[in-house]
């Protein structure tokens, strides 16, 4: 699949000869919009309404409360891991979907720093070492657990992927890392950078926010060690649909974690007073488990069945370098800035290109119907779904964006909303 193009014709050429191109039929996109925000919001499969109306309708409405037999409701968090597995590498009865990525992260760093206290060296490891560009909740979760538990523990942010290699040491408890950059779309080599700690002695834990959905990850291979990641961006779960978490089968057996809800207990129905971890990655479960929610994964889920993460990943590249190439031949001297890597290897499935008025900017362009969005400082972010976004879309998003920083029709003092 090439992305030369130089034309809307030929974009036009690359939809018709798209082996993925059916699989848009299935999600609801509204005529007229160009959607370049499956990186922060997936769009809705068609399934996912009729799968509600199954839940509400039938199996609450009618089977009540004896849908947690019935309809099987209490093994979903568990049964839709086993489908979700496949996506990042792991195996079976190795994932389960609950709770948010914030609360899995919290769940699987405290884990990680019990099962390094229990090692000989563990006085000296006290540093948790993360990028300053990660995603700010996983920054918050670290600084908050580590305050809690007031034992010397410490964040230490690094600004470069470079520093990497000086800044996991033998001081290092975990290292916590999102694959792919929320902001630049920069991604990280998982399987190097895994092994680069774990040589220094440190635990590898992974945010697969941008990443589950958008291209292969093998959490095996890399010998990771915890992961975690949502389902509402790529994995089109909907709004706040309930995140992930992972561990390496080797630490089953010693993984605890603080918030040890009746879900995470051995055996929850016999009500006992002492708590109980059940087995394996059933122990990250926490309290009652959102059924609605979880069920409208699924819908997300079954799409990804019908294809596979290269032929996904092969499409996510080609759109990104046709829209960089756009962009940058298109919209030349027009003050935009490309801070997403050129190279393949090293970039995930959105684009990010910075301008002094990026906000008012994307603004106008949502106006437009073409619908990326916005990440202080100054940066615009457009997401490539290989599963619905078409050539033509980046094509015509370009346009649209020439066509506002030629006439330079966007408000530069637009007050921002409470989501950008």
């Amino acid at each position: 699949m090439t992305s030369n193009v130089n034309t809307r014709a030929g974009c036009q050429a690359l939809d018709a000869s798209d082996p993925l191109a059916p699989l848009r039929a299935q999600f609801d996109l509204p005529p007229g919009v160009i959607y370049l925000d499956g990186n922060s919001l997936g769009a809705r499969p068609h399934a996912a309404l009729r799968r509600a109306q199954q839940v509400i309708q039938q199996e609450w409405g009618n089977d009540l409360i004896r849908s947690w037999n019935k309809a099987g409701w209490f093994d979903l968090p568990s049964r839709l891991g086993n489908k979700l597995a496949p996506l990042i590498g792991a195996g079976e009865n190795e994932v389960v979907l609950t709770d948010s990525t914030s609360i899995n992260l919290f769940k699987v760093l405290a884990g990680a720093l019990r099962v390094q206290a229990g090692k000989p060296d563990a006085a000296s490891r006290k540093a948790i070492v993360t990028e300053r560009d990660n995603f700010p909740s996983d920054i918050y979760m670290a600084q908050g657990l580590t305050e809690w538990l007031d034992r010397g523990y410490r964040i230490h942010l690094i600004d470069t992927p470079q520093e990497l290699a000086t800044a996991v040491n033998a001081e290092t408890a975990v290292l916590m890392l999102t694959h792919v950059n929320y902001r630049s779309g920069h991604l990280h080599d998982m399987q190097a950078v895994t092994a680069a700690a774990q040589e220094q002695g440190a635990l590898a834990v992974w945010d697969l926010s941008h990443s589950a959905g958008a291209l292969p990850i093998d959490l095996h291979a890399a010998n990771a060690d915890f992961a975690v990641g949502c389902t509402y961006k790529y994995i089109n779960g909907g709004p706040g649909a309930p995140a992930f978490a992972w561990m390496a089968p080797r630490h089953h057996a010693q993984f605890r974690q603080p918030l040890s809800g009746w879900w995470g207990h051995r055996t929850p129905f016999t009500m006992q007073p002492e708590f109980a971890p059940g087995e394996g990655i059933r122990r990250a479960l926490c309290g009652t488990q959102p059924v609605v929610s979880l069920a409208m994964v699924e819908s997300g889920l079954e799409v990804f069945a019908q294809t596979n993460m290269q032929a996904l990943r092969s499409k996510s590249l080609a759109l990104t370098d046709l829209f960089i190439a756009l962009v940058e031949n298109r919209c030349a001297d027009l003050g935009l800035t490309l801070i997403t890597p050129r190279a393949q290897k090293q970039r995930g499935s959105h684009v990010s290109f910075t301008h002094p008025h990026g906000y008012g900017i994307m603004r106008a362009l949502i106006a437009r119907g073409v619908i990326g969005d916005y990440r202080e400082p100054h940066v615009m972010r457009f997401g490539f779904t290989p599963l619905y976004t078409q050539f033509t879309d980046a094509w015509d998003a370009v346009d649209a964006l020439q066509r506002i920083l030629l006439s330079k029709d966007y408000d530069s003092n637009t007050q921002q909303e409470a989501v950008t």
